[in-house]
């Protein structure tokens, strides 16, 4: 198969809405973009919409229920800190780096989520020193491509404030600048983070979270500007995208006291977890529901019960629960018992003791970065929540769409660098690519 394009450039803006685009069209970059190539003004992400799921699709062209990556992080009951899906291994079957790679062509990635010890030729991934006793820098290069990364990390590592925002994106800026100056690779990934966090410490339409677009926007116009001195702009596509967009809540819910009081998770004497039978593991806007014992009858009917009658209870912010079979073919987790959906205002979290439905305040927000007053994760089917794609360059179409689907997006960018992903849940977008200007 032939391909497209010479260099394919994505850039992941997490958090990135399909609301935003009226901002993105009075920014001069972005302006760029849009004038010359292709909008999808709505991208269907998927459930769960959170950050790791949606990269590994982007990826792979599947569902979490295919691909693996279920949730960002893992089911471990008690753990203050649990360990997150970092690891190219969690992903089940092939991704566009690995076929990219295949093809003898040059990869690269930026705090790509899910590519910790991927075979990608430089490769800096996202992953964070999760216990008191590691040391980030050295997670990082055992991680990734050690001599790569710390070529970066000695050059613009004095921009950088641990994983403080913005410090942090302007340290993945300057190496991806540095990338394609000196490495060209036929295929980059990079990832900023800056407007998910504002949206999540600030509020979805916060001034804090415009700001960040305003940034991304000079972040974009550094990288257009990279591929022109590298003299391989002619030669490049530039994919902008989101991965999910973001409600505004006020209340977070903590099933697991419900559980607690219902004896379905054990606690000793200091109030740590030591045992459980159901447990509710936070998606933010949604959440799964596990037993222990799947075949426990009566757990089973305890939990069912316990849901029903907090849908009759508004004030409770669920606002309706599916069955695992459900959330499977939604292409959710297969292993769980029951997918529950939060109300707008409303998400989850893990905590097992403490109040059941908990008001925010700042303090609340200033004290415990969990407790935050946007969030992700809802079903895409909520309104007003989808994401958004903009692309340019070789083998993009001028053209406007009205909607596609997070699973189509790594089939068609497989296309444009003439791999393919195989037998997957999405689709090429044809519309978007000009099959008849292929280059050898």
């Amino acid at each position: 198969m032939d391909r497209l394009t010479e260099h394919l450039i994505i850039i992941s803006f997490d958090c990135l809405s399909a609301l935003d685009l009226p901002i993105l069209k009075e920014l001069p970059h972005f302006q760029t973009i849009l004038s010359n190539g292709a909008l999808v003004e709505r991208v269907e992400s998927i459930y769960p919409s959170v950050t790791y799921p949606c990269h590994a699709t982007i990826v792979t062209g599947n569902y979490p229920n295919r691909h693996g990556v279920i949730n960002n992080s893992l089911l471990q009951p008690g753990k203050a800190s649990p360990d997150w899906n970092w690891y190219r291994k969690c992903i089940r079957g092939t991704t566009l780096y690995d076929e990219v790679k295949k093809a003898n062509m040059t990869t690269a990635a930026l705090l790509w989520p899910v590519t910790a010890k991927a075979d990608i030729d430089f490769n800096m991934p996202e992953i964070f020193a999760n216990r008191a006793w590691q040391n980030q820098i050295l997670v990082s290069l055992l991680n990734g491509t050690p001599r790569f990364q710390w070529k970066m990390n000695k050059r613009y590592g004095h921009i950088r404030k641990g994983i403080q925002q913005p410090e942090l994106d302007d340290f993945v800026l300057e190496a991806a600048v540095d990338t394609i100056k000196s490495k060209k690779p036929n295929l980059l990934l990079v990832h900023f983070t800056d407007l998910d966090t504002q949206r999540h410490e600030h509020g979805f339409s916060s001034e804090e979270a415009i700001l960040s677009i305003h940034r991304h926007n000079q972040r974009l116009g550094r990288i257009l500007e990279a591929l022109k001195e590298a003299q391989i702009l002619e030669q490049s596509t530039i994919i902008a995208l989101g991965d999910h967009s973001a409600l505004d809540e006020q209340k977070a819910i903590n099933l697991n006291v419900l559980f607690t009081k219902q004896n379905l998770i054990t606690t000793n004497a200091s109030g740590k977890l030591i045992d459980w039978k159901a447990y509710c593991k936070s998606c933010d806007g949604s959440a799964y529901i596990y037993l222990k014992y799947p075949e426990d009858v009566d757990t089973y009917k305890t939990v069912r019960n316990l849901l029903n009658l907090l849908l009759e209870e508004p004030d409770f912010g669920i606002e309706k629960f599916i069955t695992g079979e459900e959330a499977a073919a939604r292409g959710a987790d297969p292993a769980c018992t029951f997918m529950i959906e939060a109300s707008r205002g409303f998400f989850f979290l893990e905590d097992y003791r403490g109040d059941l439905i908990k008001t925010i305040t700042k303090e609340d927000a200033r004290a415990d970065k969990k407790y935050t007053f946007a969030c992700h994760g809802y079903s895409p089917e909520k309104e007003n929540y989808g994401t958004i794609l903009m692309a340019a360059g070789k083998g993009i179409q001028q053209v406007t769409l009205p909607s596609i689907r997070l699973i189509d997006e790594g089939p068609t960018f497989a296309r444009l660098l003439g791999v393919s992903l195989g037998n997957t849940d999405g689709e090429v977008i044809d519309e978007l690519l000009t099959l008849k200007e292929e280059v050898t």
